[in-house]
């Protein structure tokens, strides 16, 4: 088959997921550093940590992952349990 006809994804070039990763990784500093320099309207102590919600978002998701491993023992079924 001819190069041209084949299909390539925009992710498939090691220089774009670089790329990209350099964006992502430049957002999450800029918006840690927002977070000293915008005044926040807090209701709770808790939210007077520096990067309350960023460390919180990350606590969650580590959570819903380990969660969801547990629940994967209990929930998951053998490979033809529809087949028989």
């Amino acid at each position: 088959m001819s190069k041209k006809f084949e299909n390539t994804h925009i992710f498939d070039n090691p220089r774009n997921v670089k790329l990209l990763l350099a964006v992502f990784y430049t957002i999450c500093v800029l918006l840690v550093v927002a977070d000293f320099l915008i005044h926040r309207h807090i209701t709770m102590e808790w939210e007077k940590i520096p990067a309350f919600y960023a460390l919180y978002g990350f606590v969650a998701c580590v959570l819903l992952v380990v969660v969801a491993k547990l629940m994967r023992k209990i929930v998951m079924r053998e490979e033809n349990y529809y087949d028989e």
